[in-house]
């Protein structure tokens, strides 16, 4: 939808994604109010049903592939990681997609 909108409003250079997998509960609070993002409510609704951080981890690489697979298969043109220092699951992530 955003990349349809830009198309309309004339903007045509690449759009890419900037991905930061949820890694811990914590994140589900603080990410929106720093990035001014909505989180999805399957994530939210998947974390809330976890009973430990290493579970939220999971969850959160578990989306972020889906998610992944989801944008190359609509033609994003790259995917852009935030790692914040911790690239253990980006990696997981790569290594599940590519």
């Amino acid at each position: 939808e955003f990349v349809d909108l830009c198309r309309k409003n004339g903007i045509n250079v690449p759009i890419i994604p900037g991905l930061k997998p949820i890694t811990s509960s914590k994140q589900m609070i603080s990410l929106p109010k720093i990035f001014h993002i909505d989180l999805p409510e399957d994530l939210s609704e998947a974390v809330a049903k976890c009973k430990s951080e290493k579970e939220v981890r999971e969850v959160g690489i578990e989306h972020m592939i889906a998610q992944c697979k989801d944008l190359i298969k609509i033609g994003a043109p790259v995917l852009h990681f935030y790692t914040m220092s911790n690239p253990g699951p980006t990696r997981k992530i790569a290594e599940a997609i590519f």
